[in-house]
């Protein structure tokens, strides 16, 4: 058993935790403009920080669907291999620093590296890298 940090996130109705390793900021995205995209996750891209980054809705993203149409107010931009993104979250909580556990076998979490036990249940942490690879085989420029 390893410890972990990470943000923890509420995306799509459920908390997921997000190594602060690649974890940049919690910012307001600001509007995000359209584009053509595969993905339908995809809101657009916005100007973060003084940064043009895709922004994408988390938990659309995790369950393979479209974007919702309410915009959330929360956005963590993260780094994928020194690439920045930035993912549209319901809330950011806290940092947090606890024993990871393996996933369990029956686990259909693909997105996830480990999870963690907490009151409320297990929190799976993301794979942000398996995410971004997953995004640059749909075109996604991350």
């Amino acid at each position: 058993m390893s410890e972990a940090s990470f943000l923890l996130v509420r995306a799509g109705g459920r908390l997921v935790g997000l190594p602060v390793e690649q974890v940049v900021a919690v910012a307001d995205a600001g509007p995000a403009h359209p584009v053509p995209s595969t993905e339908a996750a995809l809101r657009g891209v916005a100007n973060v920080r003084g940064e043009m980054m895709p922004v994408l809705h988390l938990g659309a993203l995790l369950a393979g669907e479209a974007y919702p149409p309410r915009v959330s107010e929360v956005a963590v931009v993260i780094s994928v291999g020194g690439i920045r993104l930035c993912l549209e979250v319901e809330e950011a909580d806290v940092v947090v620093r606890e024993a990871t556990l393996p996933l369990p076998p029956s686990s259909a979490l693909p997105w996830a590296r480990a999870v963690v036990r907490r009151a409320d249940g297990l929190v799976p942490l993301l794979d942000l890298t398996a995410l971004g690879a997953r995004l640059a085989e749909r075109g996604i420029d991350t």
